[in-house]
């Protein structure tokens, strides 16, 4: 091997934003399951939103995925599957929103930012970093050879 061979790193950063996306979902998560209606009122921008309409079940998987993407920031490379986890749970509560709470929220300013960066964003972000993540843990299977 190369003396100024370049290695992949995973990051103190990107462990701070696994940690920071895991704390933002759960804080999400628990607005959606305990304060619902407020919360929900807040985004519709309307005096009122369907009596039918429920955030628990939302709000409970917001929870377990932020639990989860908290988590893999402890150990990223051993726990990958973690992290997919997470990538797979912010993709499903992103649909989620867009097809059940838009429709009946309606496309709003606060609903296009719950959407765009409780969502989309941190769902690239984990994104880029599960790709750092596979890199490394691919660079350390090398050497065990």
């Amino acid at each position: 091997m190369e003396k100024n061979q370049e290695f992949p790193r995973f990051s103190m950063p990107m462990r701070g934003l696994l940690l920071l996306a895991g704390m933002i979902t759960v804080a999400w998560g628990a607005f959606f399951k305990w304060m619902g209606e407020p919360l929900l009122l807040w985004l519709s921008m309307q005096p009122e939103v369907p009596a039918s309409v429920s955030s628990t079940v939302y709000g409970s998987f917001g929870l377990i995925m932020g639990f989860l993407i908290f988590l893999s920031a402890f150990y990223p490379i051993s726990w990958l599957y973690l992290i997919m986890i997470g990538v797979g749970g912010k993709l499903v509560s992103a649909i989620w929103f867009a097809i059940y709470y838009a429709d009946i929220l309606g496309w709003n300013k606060r609903t296009i930012f719950h959407l765009g960066f409780n969502e989309v964003l941190w769902l690239i972000l984990l994104i880029v970093i599960l790709w750092k993540a596979m890199q490394v843990k691919a660079y350390l299977k090398t050497l065990e050879d």
